[in-house]
């Protein structure tokens, strides 16, 4: 916490820079952002965590309505005013309780992971592919491609497409460079309508924070023309999902040195990784199925993990519980020159913080036990017959929710990380949601069944 003088001065800032109000946004379990607008005149009293929360009234705060209020403490330094409207200022925030921190909390159990890397020594430093689908919902609540022209098989890199959406790409991008978030590329992505925006890696925390709120800001600036940015996994059945790759490596915590870094003519597998960074995967892997569930953490999430599916061509999506150099394949990847390791069934819906916790937690692990991870795969894994993937124990990952979430559940791991509480309250609520999906009658089934029968 920062002193009193210390508080002052970054409320006296602020005022200079014209802001008036302050929102301490924490997230729930689903890493949609909740908070309470506070004037900056009681900027004192929000910095020492002043807003109350009724937990019952939110998803995955393990709460009931006889208990006592949580609290909302924002993390003072990285706060910044809204790009589009510099009278309010945004921080990310945590939520204690009775003056402790709230452990049925995300971005609490994150910062423990981390505390936990810094004993050994590791910084995380952690990047996010940034893929979204921008689209007009229609009055019956249908999703629409708003350009008609871009209609392309193969839209990936369209340059037409992407100046097209020029308007809002060129929003997002000033601000991310506004925030300083040093962005280095965007692009139409593969799907009709989809864009990627990518910059630079942060360490693990920031880059939750920044992910978070990108996600609130594209939703923003799509608004003001009248269309939705979604990061919903799997929009459209004949499309491309939407990812949310996790580039991460550990770096010395002292000298800030990539520890995963190796030339790749001196590492016998030839990825360019360290046996730190084989070992990181190699815990990832161990626990792969269960890290599935926050990683992919909705019913639509494995509408995305498929091979194929509708599409005319392969998803790209990750179905293998398996590892490899620039294979897309295989859910975790090392990119060409190595130095780090890409989870690739992480998607656009995954609560950061929570899917960043474990990842850590399976990687420190690995490198605690000094796991090995076996040998990279290479070839087309889309192609391979079952028997084929079992000769080279190849494990598929779930298939749904359900089984996700079943082995959430049956990994140990996972209350070790956790704790009990927020395990549980991640079960409860993922296990319900299947239940709804799977009790609801779709469309699909009206137009197959209704008149069939």
């Amino acid at each position: 916490m920062k002193s009193d003088a210390e508080i002052l001065q970054l409320q006296t800032d602020l005022a200079a820079k014209g802001v008036k109000y302050c929102i301490g946004a924490y997230v729930d379990l689903h890493g949609v952002p909740k908070g309470k607008v506070v004037p900056l005149s009681h900027f004192a009293h929000f910095a020492h965590g002043s807003e109350l929360y009724t937990g019952y009234a939110l998803d995955g705060l393990g709460q009931s309505p006889n208990d006592d209020e949580i609290s909302s403490v924002p993390d003072l330094d990285r706060g910044f005013p809204l790009p589009w409207n510099p009278e309010i200022a945004w921080f990310p925030a945590d939520n204690e309780f009775h003056g402790q921190p709230y452990e049925i909390n995300a971005r609490v159990a994150l910062k423990k992971q981390l505390a936990e890397a810094a004993k050994m020594g590791f910084a995380f430093n952690l990047g996010i592919e940034c893929e979204v689908f921008v689209v007009r919902q229609t009055p019956d609540g249908r999703l629409e491609i708003p350009n008609p022209d871009d209609d392309l098989v193969k839209s990936c890199y369209d340059v037409k497409r992407f100046l097209d959406r020029y308007p809002w790409l060129d929003k997002v991008a000033t601000a991310i460079d506004t925030l300083g978030w040093e962005l280095y590329s965007f692009d139409h992505e593969d799907a009709n309508s989809q864009f990627e925006f990518d910059f630079k890696y942060a360490d693990g925390l920031t880059m939750c924070d920044r992910y978070t709120f990108f996600r609130f800001m594209a939703k923003h600036y799509a608004a003001e023309e009248g269309l939705l940015a979604t990061f919903m996994p799997k929009p459209f059945a004949d499309k491309t999902g939407t990812g949310a790759h996790f580039n991460m490596s550990l770096a010395d915590a002292k000298t800030g040195a990539n520890l995963f870094a190796r030339d790749p003519q001196d590492d016998p597998r030839g990825l360019g990784l360290t046996d730190l960074g084989y070992q990181f995967i190699a815990g990832i892997l161990r626990h792969g199925p269960a890290l599935c569930a926050t990683f992919a953490p909705t019913v639509n999430s494995y509408k995305r993990l498929v091979r194929r599916g509708l599409m005319a061509y392969y998803s790209w999506a990750p179905v293998f519980n398996s590892y490899g150099r620039n294979n897309r394949t295989n859910s975790v990847r090392v990119p060409m020159g190595g130095g780090r390791v890409e989870s690739r069934n992480a998607d656009g819906s995954c609560n950061p913080y929570l899917a960043a916790t474990l990842a850590l937690a399976a990687g420190l692990e690995g490198i605690r036990e000094g796991l090995d991870p076996g040998a990279s795969n290479e070839e087309n894994l889309y192609e391979f017959t079952p028997p084929q993937l079992a000769e080279r124990g190849i494990q598929e990952l779930p298939r749904t929710l359900a089984e996700a979430v079943d082995a959430f559940a049956a990994d140990s791991f996972v209350e070790r990380v956790l704790g009990p509480e927020l395990r549980q309250e991640f079960i409860t609520y993922k296990a319900e949601e299947w239940r709804q999906y799977h009790q609801s009658i779709s469309q699909w089934e009206i137009d197959r069944y209704a008149r069939l029968y």
